[in-house]
Formats: C-alpha cells, sequence, structure tokens
C-alpha cells in the first residue's frame, strides 16, 4: 500500500498523531467551528475514518464571541496510564499584541468518549502537549506568548511539570527549554524519549510558505539544554516552490508496532490562477492546511530524516505491518436528515447545535432564522469542510420571508468577513426572490439587485446547487429539482482562502466550508426547512 497525501483532505491542520496497539489516531485543529477537536483513526496510516469530536459540550468548550481563527488551537492527543488524554487551547485574541487564552485537560478510556470534565491548566502559550516521562513525571510543553514590544512574541517553549496528585501544574517549576533560531516564531512542540535523549519537535518561520519543522535534543530537561538539529530544518517546502505540497511543518511522530517511523505534517495545495506566477503569490489554499504522512529514518547520529529529502513525498511507503483499514472511497456526503442527530461531517459555528439553531430529524433539518454570518455569536449555520478541488453541493429549501432582513440558503465560507451565499429572501416590489451576495472582507455585493429571480408563488420550495470547479465557483437554481438554470455570476474561490484572508486578517487558520444557512437579524426567528443535502466530489 502506498500512503497518498495528503491522506486527510481539507481543513485537517496541526495534527497530533499517535499509536495505541495497532490503531493510529490523529487529532486535528478546529478553530472557532464546533464540536471541537477532530478525530481520525487508521490501522494502516492510508485510509482514515472520522471519529465523534471530544469536545461536544459547552462544558468542555464555550465559544461564544470567539473571534474568527480563534478557539481551539492545535490539540495534542497522548495515550498513557490506560486512558486518552487530550489537551487543548481556546484561543480568545487572534490579532494584536495579546493572545489571551486558556489551556485544559480532559481524559477518556475509550477514544469515543465519554471525555471528562475539563481542568484548567493555564494561559502561559498555546501549542500545549502533555509529556508522559519514562520515569512517569507528566510535562507540559507549550509556545510561550510575550506581548511586550520590545521583545518577540513568540518567546520560546516553557516546560512545567504537572502534579498527577492534585491534577495541577506546578509553575515554580517552569523553565525554557528550547528558544529555536533565527527563523523565529517558534511554536507547535511535542517531546519524545527515544534512545536516552529528549527529542523536541517544533515548528517555526509561521502557518504560512515559510512555514517549517525543526528537532533540537537533550539529555537532560534543564534549561535551554536543547540542541538543534544539524542540516536542518527537518521538513519544510520553503525551497521547494514548484512541489504539489507546500507548508509542511507543525506535526507529530510516532512509531508502528515493527519499529518504522512516521510523522504527521500540516500541509497545504495552494494553486493560483492562470495570470498569476506560480512563485509569486505562490497560491491560494482554498481547502486549509490538510494532514500529511511522511516516512522517517535515522541518521548515524541519531538524528530523524524526512525519507525522499525535507520537502517531503506525495506518496510515502505504508508501513509494512499495516493493517488494512476500510474506509470511504471519498468523502462525498448525502445527507437525507432522517437522525435526530447531525452527520459527523456537519459543524456549527461556536456552538452546540441545539434547538436554538434549529432540529433535524425525519428527513427535515430546520434552522431558526438568527444573526447574519457577519455575527460571531448567534449563526444559524450548518457548513461541511471543502475537500476536494471540484465539487457540487445541492439542497432544497422552503422559506417564507416577509422582510429582506430574512435569508435562508446554501452558503460557501471561510469566515465572517469573507463568504458568498445563494439565497431566498423578500423584496419589496417582487415578493419571494432569489439573491447571490458576496462578502469580500467586509465589503457586501448583492449581485442581483433589482433583477433578483422572484419564486413563483406556486413553488412551495427552491433547490440551490453550487458548482466549485477550483478556480472558480457558480450557483445555480431550479423550481422543481430537474431544470436548472445558472446565475451568471462567476465568484473567485481565491477569497475563501486562507492566503487571501491573510492578507487583512491574523485569523487565517481554517479553510472554506459549504453548507446551509438562515438568517433572521429582524429577530422574528422565521424557520427554514432543507429537505436534504448533496456533496459530491469530482475529480481533480
Amino acid at each position: 500500500m502506498k500512503i497518498q497525501n495528503p491522506v486527510l483532505p481539507g481543513f485537517n491542520a496541526d495534527p497530533s498523531m499517535i499509536r495505541v496497539k495497532d490503531t493510529y489516531y490523529i487529532a486535528n485543529s478546529t478553530f472557532e467551528w464546533f464540536p471541537g477537536v477532530r478525530l481520525h483513526e487508521s490501522k494502516d496510516l492510508v485510509h482514515w475514518n472520522l471519529l465523534p469530536s471530544p469536545l461536544s459540550t459547552t462544558t468542555l468548550l464555550d465559544m461564544k464571541g470567539n473571534p474568527a481563527s480563534g478557539g481551539i488551537w492545535a490539540p495534542d492527543l497522548s495515550y498513557a496510564d490506560g486512558k486518552f488524554w487530550l489537551v487543548y487551547t481556546d484561543v480568545k485574541i487572534t490579532d494584536g499584541p495579546f493572545k489571551d487564552m486558556t489551556n485544559y485537560l480532559t481524559t477518556a478510556t475509550d477514544i469515543r468518549g465519554p471525555w471528562t470534565d475539563p481542568i484548567k491548566l493555564n494561559g502561559v502559550g498555546f501549542d500545549s502537549s502533555l509529556f508522559h516521562d519514562e520515569d512517569g513525571r507528566k510535562y507540559l510543553v507549550q509556545q510561550t506568548w510575550d506581548h511586550r514590544e520590545y521583545h518577540h512574541p513568540f518567546n520560546g517553549i516553557t516546560l512545567t511539570e504537572f502534579d498527577l496528585d492534585t491534577m495541577q501544574l506546578k509553575p515554580e517549576t517552569a523553565r525554557n527549554i528550547f528558544n529555536g533560531d533565527d527563523v523565529k516564531l517558534v511554536e507547535g512542540p511535542h517531546l519524545y524519549q527515544i534512545n536516552g535523549y529528549y527529542y523536541l519537535f517544533a515548528a517555526e518561520g509561521g502557518t504560512v510558505f515559510t512555514h517549517q519543522e525543526i528537532v533540537a535534543r537533550s539529555k537532560t530537561l534543564d534549561e535551554l539544554s536543547f540542541e538543534g538539529e544539524p542540516d536542518g530544518p527537518f521538513i519544510t517546502n520553503i525551497d521547494t516552490p514548484d512541489f504539489y505540497l507546500q507548508k509542511q511543518g507543525h506535526g507529530a511522530l510516532t512509531s508502528t508496532p515493527g519499529g518504522e517511523w512516521y510523522y504527521a505534517s500540516l500541509v497545504a495545495r495552494p494553486w493560483n490562477h492562470a495570470t498569476e506566477s506560480s512563485h509569486d503569490p505562490r497560491g491560494w489554499s482554498t481547502l486549509g492546511r490538510e494532514t500529511s504522512i511522511q516516512k522517517v529514518e535515522w541518521d548515524d547520529e541519531g538524528w530523524p530524516r524526512v525519507v525522499g529529502g525535507h520537502g517531503g513525498q506525495v506518496e510515502v511507503e505504508a508501513p509494512k505491518d499495516a493493517i488494512l483499514t476500510d474506509a470511504p472511497k471519498d468523502h462525498s456526503q448525502h445527507d437525507t436528515f432522517a437522525q435526530s442527530t447531525l452527520d459527523l461531517n456537519w459543524n456549527t459555528l461556536r456552538q452546540p447545535f441545539t434547538p436554538k439553531l434549529g432540529t433535524v430529524g425525519n428527513g427535515e433539518l430546520k434552522l431558526v432564522g438568527q444573526q447574519s454570518l457577519s455575527s460571531t455569536f448567534d449563526v444559524s449555520l450548518v457548513a461541511r469542510r471543502w475537500q476536494a478541488f471540484n465539487f457540487d453541493a445541492e439542497t432544497q429549501v422552503k422559506f417564507e420571508p416577509f422582510s429582506y432582513q430574512q435569508m435562508a440558503g446554501l452558503v460557501n465560507f471561510y469566515n465572517d468577513k469573507h463568504y458568498s451565499w445563494i439565497f431566498i429572501t423578500n423584496d419589496e416590489q417582487k415578493g419571494r426572490v432569489i439573491e447571490v451576495a458576496q462578502n469580500d472582507n467586509n465589503h457586501y455585493t448583492s449581485f442581483l439587485k433589482d433583477q433578483a429571480i422572484a419564486i413563483p408563488a406556486d413553488a412551495e420550495s427552491v433547490w440551490f446547487r453550487v458548482k466549485v470547479r477550483k478556480e472558480s465557483y457558480t450557483y445555480q437554481y431550479s423550481f422543481d429539482g430537474q431544470n436548472w438554470e445558472t446565475v451568471p455570476v462567476e465568484l473567485d474561490a481565491a477569497i475563501l482562502s486562507d492566503d487571501y484572508v491573510l492578507q487583512t486578517s491574523g485569523g487565517f487558520f481554517t479553510g472554506a466550508f459549504v453548507g446551509l444557512a438562515a438568517v433572521d437579524y429582524a429577530g422574528y426567528e422565521e424557520v427554514a426547512t432543507f429537505d436534504h443535502f448533496d456533496y459530491q466530489e469530482l475529480p481533480d
């Protein structure tokens, strides 16, 4: 078997990969999307199945009001003492001199839960991980934030002992074990104990095209005792601008039962418009930061090296002892809303799916109109990741708005400042109409205006479809589900990419989503009813 990268396509950033007996698990960041932390499992590193997310209640995760790309940053999954340990960070500020955040710990004996109520750890820095030493002691390892304008904000890697008796940190033990190098922005630390050394894996260079992972090691956990890997970095694509995979770096190391080694890393697959250089800009990552897996070997000096060079490979040899894992051939989805709970592919913004937002079951998804898609509080949006460059998505919606302040339809969404949609609304002269609109860095454009498409009085519902074709996408509508009309508006997919959002915002860490939404900012909670949802992936 071959590992085909990325193994987790679409927004699956900051992988924390572990193995428990013959099964591998990956935990990924989810930022402002609920539920928190995305989990997958596999027995072959090739085929992966989605698991329920652990942070599924507001007891474990309360993100109401969090900014775009706040919330869950770089969770750390580990296994020790017969249970899973999950450390996660809830970030409340993304821009400016401060990064107000809280790090939490929860545990479970089964990866599918239940997970214990969270233990508050600290707010020293994000990207925290838990290291289980062979002597039984445990330590929190984390990026360290410094707000002082005369210091670099990324102030090294802090190690703090965790007291198992009190289940709290011992702040008096905190020490800086590594400052990184001149690339700066050292973050995402993971510690491993291998062949008499402590190995520290850490990311540098920011989560852009200069991203990289470095390795340092030490015989002790003393202050500033770690030395960096010669001839590094361990993995990067900064010097491979024409390679299919880009931005590789932040990730985690694991071994197979047979003693082989693999490294899971975030990765991106940017594309360019035909009129652009492929080097500047290097491209637009509409699928966000995904997960790749590279094979690792150890050199004669005991340093880890990525097989094939530090740029990595698209096709990687699977473990010799891999156990074939049954998994879907792609990420297509057909949802008739028959069940009383949402499919695992669905996500909501900042809050769980409750009756305040809507209900699902008996063939219907009902969404209660709430605040606009530009709000960071009460938003009735149910969405799933773009996981392919080319796909069609379709739904059928019933909605009876009596005001232009009421809207419901099919959405393509990056964050509260960058999205577009086709929707039913009300026009004072025409009654129910179809409009297409886009929010581009808070510049909102209604494309049809006085040409908004009147909905026939006898049309009980309207069908909407989006056709995404890598660089651009278009919307369609139908009044019978058979005969379709294309709205003559072609939208640039780059606006829904990490790299586009980065130009104006510090919160650029997620990826594009497609989904269903209802808005009633008039405050009358008009309900939209969706009959089905289809997401069909197409070949690149």
